[in-house]
């Protein structure tokens, strides 16, 4: 075993199988079903693109923010203009001033995370990305685990940023979280190094792999010692090939919904 396989075993120990064996039995809606248009009938983080993600029997993706009374919003921009017709960034306003904000088309408001919790039901599996800006993490993933608080179907969190995952590793240590990565532009021992640093701050329960730099050896790695690779954004069928063979689940975001198994 290499070096960094040791270290890792030991700074990023893998989760208990039975806590994760859920990730992979399904694959994950983008943000929701929608139609990929910024002013379709069905907009990413809407409401409609969620039930329908339900409908069809797939897990749901989608991205939260704070706003600037701390509670989970679910938007993925940090600033306002592209998905509704107001000005200004996510955390410069109130939740409540969010939930009056619609979005394009016939997609209802900006949404906080416990309504659409409260649409979802545990009705299917849910992975929440985090998303900052900050190293001050700690008043959005409050936020979150309130949202948490009592819900009882499948869910997880996951962010770029480590120390989202190591906040409830020591937070919040029932929920199952995820480190999200890509290798653009981190390539060579530098990249090596900064991943494996990522890896041994946030102690992910999983991965969740940009499907550019599959296959990986990280990826692989960390997929033969026990933590499960979801892989975004698939798009292709090309795409979806290469997520069933070095992954466990995709997350993808294309028209036409592609099989339901979790290799699709």
């Amino acid at each position: 075993m290499s070096p960094f396989g040791l270290l890792d075993g030991w700074l990023a120990p893998p989760p208990e199988p039975r806590r994760i064996a859920w990730l992979g039995e399904q694959p994950y809606a983008h943000r929701g079903l929608h139609d990929g248009m910024w002013q379709g009938p069905v907009l990413e983080n809407g409401l409609p693109a969620f039930t329908a993600a339900i409908a069809a029997g797939h897990g749901i993706e989608c991205d939260v923010q704070r706003s600037i009374d701390n509670r989970a919003v679910v938007f993925h921009d940090f600033s306002l203009s592209r998905l509704t017709l107001a000005q200004g960034r996510v955390d410069g306003k109130t939740a409540a001033e969010l939930t009056q904000i619609r979005l394009m088309g016939q997609n209802g408001a900006i949404a906080e995370l416990g309504a659409v919790l409260g649409v979802v039901r545990g009705r299917a599996p849910i992975l929440i990305e985090i998303k900052t800006e900050t190293d001050h993490v700690a008043p959005l993933c409050l936020a979150v685990r309130r949202a948490l608080e009592g819900y009882g179907g499948k869910a997880a969190i996951m962010s770029f940023h480590p120390a989202v995952s190591a906040w409830f590793r020591r937070q919040a240590p029932h929920i199952v979280r995820g480190l999200v990565m890509t290798e653009e532009g981190s390539h060579g021992w530098k990249g090596t190094m900064r991943r494996h640093l990522d890896l041994w701050q946030a102690k992910p329960d999983f991965l969740a792999y940009d499907i550019r730099d599959l296959p990986s050896g990280f990826a692989a790695a960390q997929r033969a010692r026990g933590l499960p690779v979801l892989t975004w954004t698939v798009r292709t069928d090309e795409q979806h090939a290469i997520a069933a063979d070095h992954a466990d689940a995709p997350i993808y975001e294309r028209a036409l919904a592609p099989d339901p198994s979790p290799h699709a």
